[in-house]
């Protein structure tokens, strides 16, 4: 990397093949087994119960894919990320769907079932925006066949009924059932935290963990309910933009003039986001100031969403900045939320 892109701030990029890796994740393998198992028979049974009417089409309309909320924005059926999670009555009315999600023992953010008819594909894609910067997505298949093949990367797995699997979403990835079943898979996101990344850690060597339906058990389920704050921190958009210039800075086919304009661009709003910040922090009378900061750095993007793109899966640099700093940085209507939440807390 030509040194002429780190004049202001410091960087250390192991090599232009390096992995992006998003923050704080330790994670960087197309897939990883888990330990945990399940009963996917009786896991079935319960999603055989579900009424019909609450599978829910994709957002984007994806042909044969469908899904249940079973953990969503305020329990009900939608597919939003943005907001208090509580678990649906799909989730509640489970009791062994119920016991499978909170036996990992983390904060939960949005889970769903995601069926995929017979015949039907995921189609090629990468998860981009802001809610995949700190969380990762666990995967239980519960009803499946051999013909399913999950593509991630450059590797393919057919994940097997009551197994769990990590995948590494910042990869272009793909599914196709071949099969003449209607594939069934529980998916759940989360973070983690240091127990459950320890878990990950020596998860090729672990003794599998057999998480069996128990009658008397209640399970204490704990659900995110602050996943985004209403102004983002400087240095946390500080770190999703050191990580999206590094990756496209790994790209040698880039145009240097453009790669070193989009670092002085972005640089100059996380430099005046922290002004503002430094000034008003959460204050509404603030937010007009953090907006035209926004504004004027979404102007300054170049027409072409691909003028620059990332060396680690392809992506053009303008949808990543869109999705995982202008559109995520300022969120207003979560301030009533966090000043409450301060409020109790003192």
């Amino acid at each position: 990397m030509s040194p002429k892109y780190s004049i202001e701030i410091g960087r250390n990029l192991s090599s232009s093949s390096a992995l992006w890796r998003n923050a704080g994740m330790e994670f960087d393998q197309p897939f990883l087994q888990l330990p945990w198992r399940f009963d996917s028979q009786l896991l079935a049974r319960e999603v055989e119960a579900l009424p019909q009417d609450f599978w829910l089409d994709h957002p984007s309309g994806l042909p044969g894919n469908s899904a249940v909320p079973l953990v969503s924005v305020d329990g009900e059926m939608n597919h939003a990320f943005d907001g208090a999670m509580q678990a649906t009555r799909a989730l509640r009315e489970s009791p062994y769907l119920h016991q499978t999600v909170a036996s990992f023992g983390e904060v939960v953010a949005r889970s769903r079932l995601m069926r995929l008819a017979p015949g039907a594909q995921v189609a090629e894609h990468v998860d981009f925006n802001y809610h995949w910067v700190s969380r990762v997505r666990i995967h239980v298949p519960i009803v499946t066949d051999p013909s399913v093949i999950f593509y991630c990367g450059d590797e393919s797995v057919h994940m097997a009924v009551g197994e769990s699997w990590l995948f590494d979403s910042w990869r272009r990835h793909r599914v196709i059932n071949a099969s003449n079943l209607s594939r069934v898979h529980l998916v759940i996101d989360l973070s983690g935290s240091s127990r459950f990344w320890r878990t990950v850690r020596s998860a090729t060597n672990a003794a599998p963990i057999d998480i069996n339906y128990d009658p008397q058990l209640i399970p204490e389920l704990r659900t995110e309910q602050f996943p985004v704050a209403p102004v983002m921190a400087p240095g946390e958009m500080l770190a999703i933009v050191e990580q999206v210039l590094g990756d496209c800075e790994a790209n040698t086919a880039n145009d240097p003039a453009t790669m070193l304009r989009y670092r002085h661009l972005l640089l100059d709003l996380v430099h005046d986001w922290r002004e503002i910040w430094s000034l008003h922090g959460f204050s509404e009378s603030a937010f007009p100031h953090y907006r035209g900061v926004l504004e004027r750095t979404a102007s300054q993007l170049e027409p072409d969403p691909r003028v620059l793109v990332t060396s680690s899966n392809q992506v053009g640099i303008n949808p990543i900045i869109n999705q995982r700093i202008l559109a995520a940085a300022l969120r207003p209507r979560r301030v009533a939320e966090f000043s409450s939440a301060r409020s109790r807390a003192t």
